[in-house]
């Protein structure tokens, strides 16, 4: 899966920001470490959005590949 992600240097920290996952945002020490930063955060938002979005009987859960 390909996601965009906004990144941008503020002082000495690495920043990003995640346009499709609103709230989603994360900062490291360097470029490399931010990326890391960036994988966890998504992992975190999706699993987390996850459990609000419980299937129902009329509703089923469905994992693709994109």
């Amino acid at each position: 899966m390909n996601i965009k992600v906004i990144v941008w240097q503020e002082d000495d920290m690495w920043c990003a920001s995640v346009p499709a996952l609103p709230g989603c945002h994360t900062w490291g020490e360097s470029y490399e470490h931010l990326m890391e930063m960036v994988k966890e955060a998504v992992e975190g938002w999706l699993e987390t959005a996850n459990e609000k979005e419980l299937p129902t009987d009329d509703k089923k859960l469905v994992e693709i590949s994109i």
